[in-house]
């Protein structure tokens, strides 16, 4: 019996420590045979199934009391076309290891999000993003794909087959169904040249559209409570070498990126727990002491693509259209600096997508921003975020904002329906694939079980 196969007593905590589960069976499929195997007992007997890649998602997005699955044998190259600089891959392969098959064949993915330890079929779930005004989310980069049906059937979709399907699954949340393999559409390998200086929000705002247009993957860090802003402008160059650090320099950026950046700042902001009005101070210092000079460098592309995620945390993000960015964060910087009880922590980050046509990415249908708000727990401990987050996911709805889809959210169907053109489109393909809610999760059930009757 499949069943004898599971381990029992496994205990799941996401990255942050901030959502976990306890499910009845654990798994890890060897093939797509014993994957298979596990979808139908689950259907025999009743069961939920969900997915969990490397566990960054800070939500309940991966967790079940039931049957929870691990890829992680799911993690090879099946085959690589130089010539059409396409690679087909399983679902448990990471972007860590993505990348570096790619950098033996002289191939790279067009963009990446800020971490790379994550896997192509998480990422493809939730239309992870990265920064670029004329760069989609990387779901949109994917040709074709293969998964498994609650029926056991493995269907294989793209835009010239089952497109219905294929647009709902590259945003699919894992409900409908299990991701085993996708082909990619990569480009040759490329250089990025990184310039990081130091602005302020008034100017990053008065010339926002200069800047997403001026270089290929523009982003920025706020500093709330301050002025400040750490601009990031990154590009494609093909006339010069990566940038050689001295051991000298490479001793100082370990001081500064982890000893004051990480260690120093950790300790500070959990002085702050006990006395939260010092966290403006906090934030001034370490812009200056962290943000002020200019840095230059060139590198591969997933070295500059990829950010350092300190330590634990409880982040928000919404995508909003693009040109209501300084109505935004306008916004929230008079909603910060009018209040006596929200002090919040560094960075804001604020990133720009291309628009795109899957059904369920926050992009869809109109070039994005999305603004994505911080709350540290230094050394775990938990830090009161919940009206910070109320007030930001007030601002975001008023301006037409989506949520990104791996963070915790309270929107429910009815707001949905309202926000994305195809989320009823969405729903019935999710049942005619799912009609036993396998694939639920209490995540999922926030959502459609908070769908309107009529219409279904």
């Amino acid at each position: 019996m499949v069943e004898t196969k599971g381990i029992v007593g496994f205990h799941f905590e996401n990255w942050s420590k901030t959502f976990s589960c306890k499910p009845q069976l654990f798994f890890v499929p060897k093939n797509i045979e014993e994957l298979r195997e596990i979808v139908l007992s689950a259907k025999a007997n009743r069961k939920k199934v969900r997915v969990v890649g490397c566990g960054h998602s800070p939500s309940d997005i991966s967790c079940t009391n039931d049957y929870l699955v691990s890829l992680r044998y799911f993690n090879n190259v099946v085959q690589v076309d130089e010539n059409r600089y396409l690679v087909k891959v399983e679902a448990g392969i990471t972007l860590t290891e993505l990348n570096d098959h790619l950098q033996r064949h002289n191939l790279a993915l067009s963009v990446l999000g800020a971490i790379s330890d994550v896997t192509i079929g998480g990422v493809i779930n939730t239309a992870t993003h990265g920064s670029g005004a004329n760069f989609n989310v990387i779901s949109y980069y994917v040709n074709d794909l293969e998964m498994i049906t609650a029926s056991g059937d493995i269907i294989k979709c793209s835009r010239n087959d089952k497109i219905d399907i294929f647009l709902s699954a590259l945003c699919g949340l894992g409900a409908l169904g299990i991701i085993i393999n996708v082909t990619l559409r990569c480009e040759p390998a490329f250089l990025l040249h990184q310039h990081i200086y130091p602005s302020t929000l008034d100017e990053v705002l008065e010339d926002l559209n200069d800047h997403t247009q001026s270089s290929d993957h523009f982003r920025f860090l706020w500093f709330p409570h301050t002025n400040y802003t750490s601009v990031w402008h990154t590009s494609r160059i093909y006339n010069k070498e990566i940038t050689k650090q001295t051991k000298l320099e490479s001793i100082c950026n370990w001081i500064l990126d982890q000893g004051i950046g990480y260690y120093a700042l950790e300790f500070c902001y959990w002085v702050s727990s006990y006395f939260p009005q010092i966290v403006p101070y906090i934030n001034r210092f370490f812009f200056r002491i962290l943000y002020t000079r200019n840095r230059e460098r060139v590198d591969i592309s997933p070295k500059l693509f990829n950010i350092e995620c300190p330590f634990k945390q409880y982040v928000n993000e919404w995508s909003i259209p693009r040109e209501n960015a300084p109505i935004a964060l306008l916004a929230l910087r008079r909603m910060i600096e009018s209040s006596n009880n929200i002090f919040a922590h560094f960075p804001i980050e604020v990133s720009f997508v291309k628009e795109d046509d899957i059904y369920l990415s926050p992009a869809f249908g109109r070039d994005s921003c999305y603004i994505n708000i911080i709350t540290y727990r230094p050394y775990g401990k938990h830090i009161s975020y919940e009206n910070y987050w109320t007030n930001y996911e007030k601002i975001m709805r008023e301006l037409g904002g989506r949520p990104h889809w791996p963070y915790s959210h309270s929107v429910t169907a009815t707001d949905f329906i309202k926000m994305y053109p195809y989320f009823r489109a969405f729903a019935l393909i999710r049942k005619r694939l799912d009609p036993l809610n396998m694939f639920i999760n209490s995540y999922l059930e926030r959502i459609f079980e908070t769908f309107p009757r009529e219409g279904m």
